[in-house]
């Protein structure tokens, strides 16, 4: 007999990620009827998972550095610690500013077009010692995206890097050459970049730093001038990633780019945000149309500010994930790793909620729902692992199932509903029965 497991979070009995222990099972019986059936197909595979992750924003790693070093290191150990924490092996970082960050900044002097100036020094202030601690706690590298919010003011048409805008045209080598130039200081620095998306976006003026392409002008930007650029400069090896956008429109924008030859051939896959939409069919759509592409979640968070104690928010990343990863999608990355007790900072008051809160106030670090949610796939699915083969008879349970390199399986099931779901869960020739209760997920290891 295998052995069976299960670590469960559950709203009203207080058990966060708590292991429950070993199930007992028992060879399946050919006439077994009763209750609903679960069957894992471990014959069946589909995409092999890169990571899960967040977004090392200065806004996070400012906040960081207003609370104590002890609290400081806890936050990073709990989302990076293989064992103490989540697990995380992905990040992702904002080429100069974002929203979430102090302030509007570039990395060079106004219009410096030859790129002499290029200069991360502010980095090396919060964001760097971020990542390095990351790295150090996670034991091992940390995959990282890297994503522009926008080109710097003077190589727009609104003179400006918030309230959308467009690139120049003249500009277009130019901004290029600008990747080039981040990626080859944060190697300096010893942080890798495993990959770049176009453009963080590109469909929003938004009132924060924000740059609008349509599909048209992003492929021709790709394969103009970001693709040869990146191959010219030696950075072939970086991934480059298009959309990085909403799903609601990620089928028309994807194909744009990649039903072109000349700009697929330098275009890993296709990069989204859940906002707006949970039309995760779309995900799949993409796959299914360029199924030599890759597709990775690159952003989400709960909107409107602090969330403190909700549970919505969990079942939110929770359903996403669920859906997401049942359409191909490679890997997911959380949007700030955490914020302060305002939601913040974010320096045009487009406050967010976070998995992790830390109070600059009071010293305090409060974890929410989200991030023991988010903990059930990244503690159990690790890089590498393939989803396998799933069938229910269960239509109000969301799930999802994995087979990790060392052979053990982790199987997911969320429940929004009110009351608990029963069901035997089968695999292997062998089956054991549980119950769910509401408003809880629970992740089941087959070893």
């Amino acid at each position: 007999m295998a052995n069976w497991s299960k670590v469960l979070t559950s709203r009203d009995s207080g058990e966060r990620l708590e292991q429950k222990g070993e199930l007992p099972a028992r060879a399946i019986a050919s006439a077994e009827t009763g209750i609903g059936k679960i069957r894992v197909n471990p014959n069946q595979t589909y995409q092999t998972v890169i990571g899960f992750g967040g977004a090392f924003t200065e806004a996070a790693a400012y906040t960081l550095s207003r609370i104590s070093p002890d609290k400081r290191r806890e936050v990073i150990e709990s989302y990076f610690d293989p064992e103490k924490g989540l697990g995380y092996t992905l990040g992702r970082v904002h080429i100069h500013s974002c929203d979430f960050s102090l302030g509007n900044y570039t990395y060079v002097e106004d219009n410096d077009a030859e790129l002499n100036t290029f200069d991360i020094s502010r980095d090396r202030k919060w964001v760097l010692p971020f990542i390095h601690d990351a790295v150090k706690a996670a034991g091992g590298d940390i995959t990282m995206l890297a994503s522009p919010w926008s080109p710097p003011a003077w190589m727009k048409t609104n003179g400006e890097m918030n309230h959308g805008g467009q690139l120049k045209p003249e500009f277009r080598e130019t901004w290029a050459l600008y990747y080039t130039k981040f990626i080859k200081a944060y190697r300096e620095e010893g942080v890798p970049i495993w990959g770049i998306t176009v453009q963080n976006e590109p469909a929003a003026v938004q009132t924060w730093d924000s740059c609008i392409y349509s599909g048209e002008e992003e492929r021709d930007f790709v394969r103009d001038y970001l693709g040869p650029t990146m191959h010219r400069e030696g950075l072939e090896d970086v991934k480059i990633l298009v959309w990085d956008h909403n799903r609601d429109l990620m089928v028309e924008r994807a194909s744009a780019v990649l039903s072109d030859p000349e700009a697929a051939k330098y275009v890993w896959g296709t990069g989204f945000h859940w906002y707006v939409s949970e039309a995760f069919e779309n995900v799949g759509k993409v796959h299914d149309l360029f199924p030599d592409k890759h597709l990775l979640f690159t952003e989400g968070c709960q909107e409107g500010g602090v969330k403190l104690g909700e549970w919505f928010t969990g079942e939110r990343y929770g359903r996403n994930m669920i859906g997401d990863l049942n359409n191909w999608t490679e890997g997911y990355l959380d949007w700030n790793l955490v914020l302060d007790e305002t939601g913040g900072p974010n320096h045009v008051g487009n406050l967010c909620d976070a998995p992790v809160i830390a109070d600059t106030v009071t010293g305090t670090v409060n974890y929410n729902s989200s991030y023991y949610y988010i903990g059930h796939f990244s503690k159990f699915i690790r890089p590498g692992a393939v989803r396998i083969g799933l069938a229910s008879e269960i239509a109000d349970l969301n799930m999802t199932a994995f087979r990790n390199g060392d052979g053990s399986v982790a199987l997911v099931v969320q429940n929004e509903t009110d009351d608990s779901r029963d069901f035997t869960l089968e695999f292997g020739g062998e089956a054991v029965t549980d119950s769910l209760p509401g408003h809880s997920i629970a992740t089941y290891i087959i070893k």
